[in-house]
């Protein structure tokens, strides 16, 4: 029965692309956790929505111009994240139209821009279907690399400039009488949500990403409202799901992408039943 299992368990990792899909979904699972936090407190779920879908132009025109090579495709996404995200914060701030409307403009015309240029070219449904889906069993050496650089770039940042966004996102005035550089830290903020878009893209998808971004830190913020035990259990909530649904995956020969957001999904329900029994035996 053990032997069984543990074959069970060990078997795929024989694969190479087992292993890099792997070690790509603990990564971008962590990623999105702890920059999911800070959407999750923010309120700012719709924004992670509605970025993920404005890369899909991006990596359309990206295959356009490359010919279909698919490592020119994620900086064609991390650019048109990056200026997606700098763009909806500067028309949100400067227009007397409310954030999400802002946001549902650029959203459904950046999305709607990006199907057009899908639709002009028959073998971009085939070719980039894994964009909109996921496919981490997908995941060159390539990729992995560029993937472990940017999340870098992302926890390195959260670090260093973790006391600011914490300032800035609870307490704005705050930071102003601090004399916080507010607009810099607020554009950081949407930068590293762009990069861990961009980055995230390959493994769950553009249709799938704001569940990752929002699931496993609205797990843990029902578990606590400290911050950083909020990041931490997002992270093994993320990394846990990113596992077991990537097994799924190989098992059952389903969506990378939708098992390991199922399993999010999973965790979630079961952790606000239990939340919810609590609560109410506790009002007894």
């Amino acid at each position: 029965m053990i032997a069984s299992i543990w074959s069970w368990i060990v078997q795929p990792l024989t694969y190479g692309f087992m292993q890099r899909g792997l070690v790509a979904s603990i990564l971008v699972g962590t990623v999105c956790a702890i920059i999911g936090a800070f959407i999750v407190l923010r309120g700012m779920a719709f924004f992670g929505d509605a970025l993920a879908h404005t890369i899909l132009p991006g990596v359309a025109v990206g295959y356009l111009v490359s010919g279909g090579a698919q490592a020119s495709l994620f900086w064609w996404a991390l650019g048109t994240a990056i200026v997606s995200a700098l763009g909806i914060g500067a028309i949100s701030k400067k227009s007397q139209l409310r954030e999400d409307t802002s946001i549902g403009i650029v959203f459904a015309g950046m999305f709607a821009l990006g199907i057009a240029l899908i639709s002009t070219v028959r073998s971009y449904a085939v070719d980039l279907s894994h964009f909109l889906f996921g496919d981490v069993l997908g995941v060159s050496s390539q990729s992995l690399i560029t993937m472990v650089i940017f999340s870098a770039v992302v926890l390195i940042a959260i670090w260093a400039f973790y006391k600011q966004l914490v300032v800035v996102s609870f307490d704005p005035l705050l930071a102003v009488t601090l004399r916080m550089p507010v607009k810099f830290l607020n554009n950081l903020l949407l930068i590293l949500i762009a990069i861990t878009v961009a980055v995230s893209m390959q493994i769950v998808g553009v249709a799938l990403m704001v569940a990752m971004l929002v699931t496993p830190a609205a797990t843990a913020f029902l578990l606590t409202k400290r911050l950083p035990r909020m990041m931490l259990l997002a992270a093994l909530s993320a990394v846990l799901s990113s596992i077991i649904g990537l097994y799924v995956s190989f098992y059952l020969s389903i969506s990378s992408g939708s098992a390991v957001v199922l399993i999010c999904t999973f965790f979630f329900v079961l952790t606000w039943v239990i939340q919810s029994l609590r609560g109410k035996r506790a009002d007894r």
